[in-house]
């Protein structure tokens, strides 16, 4: 082969390598989407954006109870009648109920309404009735009497002798309702029980057929003292046709 032939075969060589390569260079045509590659819209989106987890109810704070729920209506209690649980007339032991609520109730206008109008109430201190010192209060003293300063002589201290110089609310606290004779005393009528050292002339003051004597009896307050703290509180009736009216509240404990 000549130098000629050589060239020729070279460039026809080269001749085809050009065209080979402007032949890979077109673009192939872009392939048309499958229906399964085909995007949908999407659907829109909630107005409300999804709560994070730290939104989510576990982790929201529950509203106070006072922000929410109503205000609790306070039921008024039934009206509870105040006539007493008595006959018409009463008994010794049901008109002892009456005037014994009134004491504990300090309602000085019950205990006023059941006071004697003409003799009053005499208050005893201790077991023994001392007509000649033991203070008598008439029915318009005792409706006021528990807002009345006014100190008076109701006896004397057993023992020491020295006087019980009191107002009448001091002394229905020591001398009258001193212990829950409603709630806790044994109640007796009519009977005389000796107690401790003190002499009992209730009987002889207040002859059985003339008055009745209701007693509310405490054999103890405190178990330390062995009974020794005894209460006893009589109430003192008298007699009127079937009728009774209050005439004496005799107060009794131990006495040295």
């Amino acid at each position: 082969m000549n130098a000629r032939t050589t060239a020729s075969f070279a460039a026809a060589a080269a001749l085809v390598l050009l065209l080979s390569a402007c032949g890979g260079n077109e673009a192939a045509p872009a392939a048309s989407p499958s229906p399964s590659a085909t995007t949908e819209p999407s659907p829109a989106a909630p107005s409300s954006p999804s709560p994070s987890p730290a939104a989510s109810p576990s982790a929201t704070a529950a509203p106070s109870p006072s922000a929410t729920a109503p205000a609790p209506v306070e039921s008024t209690p039934p009206e509870t009648s105040s006539a007493p649980d008595e006959g018409m007339p009463p008994t010794a032991a049901e008109a002892a109920s009456t005037v014994i609520r009134a004491l504990k109730a300090g309602n000085m206008k019950t205990l006023a309404a059941w006071t004697h109008m003409e003799k009053g109430v005499r208050f005893s201190p201790y077991g023994y009735v001392d007509t000649a010192k033991d203070l008598v209060l008439d029915r318009d003293t005792i409706e006021g009497a528990m807002k009345d300063p006014t100190k008076r002589v109701w006896g004397a201290y057993a023992g020491s002798g020295e006087e019980i110089k009191l107002s009448f609310a001091e002394y229905m606290k020591k001398f009258v309702y001193d212990a829950d004779f409603m709630g806790l005393g044994k109640v007796t009528v009519n009977e005389k029980i000796d107690r401790g050292s003190t002499l009992n002339n209730i009987t002889e003051v207040y002859p059985p057929d003339q008055y009745d004597v209701v007693e509310y009896y405490i054999a103890g307050v405190d178990p330390q003292y062995g009974g020794m703290d005894w209460r006893s509180l009589k109430l003192v009736f008298e007699k009127f046709d079937s009728d009774r009216i209050l005439v004496g509240i005799v107060h009794d404990q131990w006495t040295p």
